[in-house]
């Protein structure tokens, strides 16, 4: 008779060990995490100029070594990096219950909320201002990443209604400024709004340079990004309006008919193929950098001068850059007339 009491007993002690270990359960993708940040908060994209794998084990002379490098100044927004890592942090705290996961979230968003501009942008890098990086950035949706983060935690949600309350209205705060940042930034040629460049100097707002091959510009690729934010946004002002409606006017103006980018085979280059462009009557698609005053395409190789066809730089940033795409295919397609739609 005690048998089915002793089964009981043990299946209840069993059921507490589990609730209990899932109090302080780990995720190693998590642990890997708090391991690479920084002290002030954000996160590097790389750990000695390789990109960081979380998903790795890694050795204890390693960790030692990471540890160590909390104090460096390599933080960022770019490449996902800080916005990416507070995402998955909250994920993981929702399912252990570990509070360290959610503290180092927290600490992230204060880094985003900390080195955000007056004026509303956001640097790539922070707080390490150096070189480029110092710059309004909006180059592979680093800026646009973070405010689509801040908006979510404006709102509580997508799990960022697990952080502190207290955080709401300094993240709706950033919003706003940021939204102030981006219709200050959208480039007006002769008088009409077009898109946007990749990035800004913080101080004038003027299009600037990054990388040698990124020179001031309108942006195929990331005005897509700030439009798809910006029609976020419920009941648009007319600002924001003209805004969304005059970039996705300069897409549809933009678009490049009838061509197409692809790999060509070719076993006698570094890589066993080439980029290049042919003719394609169904296709069609956009370039990454328009030219400020012509808009027409062009392309920069490492030596920083402006080339009219992408067969004319080198091999190596030719096969290695995005310089065509069609980012706003979707977004002129489905997503402005579904937008347009609900905001007559």
């Amino acid at each position: 008779m005690r048998a089915p009491k002793t089964i009981v007993r043990l299946a209840c002690l069993f059921a507490l060990i589990i609730s209990s270990s899932n109090i302080n359960a780990q995720d190693l993708v998590a642990d890997n995490m708090l391991m690479f940040q920084r002290e002030y908060g954000g996160w590097p994209k790389h750990y000695h100029e390789d990109k960081i794998d979380y998903n790795k084990v890694y050795a204890e002379v390693e960790k030692a070594t990471i540890i160590d490098e909390a104090g460096l100044n390599d933080a960022t927004i770019d490449n996902d990096a800080t916005s990416k890592e507070i995402k998955y942090l909250l994920k993981a705290y929702k399912t252990s219950h570990n509070k360290k996961y959610l503290d180092a979230a927290e600490r992230g968003i204060k880094y985003l909320l900390k080195a955000q501009y007056a004026n509303g942008g956001w640097p790539q890098f922070y707080p390490d201002l150096s070189s480029y990086r110092h710059e309004i950035t909006f180059n592979d949706n680093a800026m646009i990443n973070v405010m689509n983060l801040l908006y979510d935690l404006s709102l509580r949600q997508n799990n960022l209604e697990l952080v502190d309350v207290a955080l709401v209205k300094p993240a709706a705060d950033a919003v706003k400024r940021g939204i102030d940042c981006i219709l200050k930034t959208q480039v007006k040629i002769k008088g009409k709004l077009t898109v946007w460049c990749a990035q800004y100097d913080e101080v004038t707002y003027a299009p600037a340079k990054a990388r040698a091959y990124e020179l001031p510009s309108l942006s195929g690729e990331e005005s897509v990004g700030i439009i798809e934010f910006l029609m976020r946004l419920p009941n648009p002002s007319d600002k924001i309006k003209l805004a969304v409606t005059s970039a996705v006017n300069w897409f549809e103006t933009s678009k490049l008919v009838g061509v197409n980018w692809v790999h060509k085979e070719d076993v006698s280059a570094p890589k066993g193929f080439d980029r290049v462009v042919i003719k394609d009557a169904a296709n069609t698609m956009w370039a990454r950098f328009y030219d400020l005053n012509t808009n027409e395409p062009f392309f920069c190789g490492r030596d920083g001068v402006k080339k009219k066809n992408v067969s004319e730089i080198e091999y190596e940033r030719r096969t290695g850059y995005a310089w065509y795409g069609v980012w706003p295919k979707e977004l002129i397609e489905k997503k402005y007339p579904e937008w347009i739609a609900k905001n007559k």
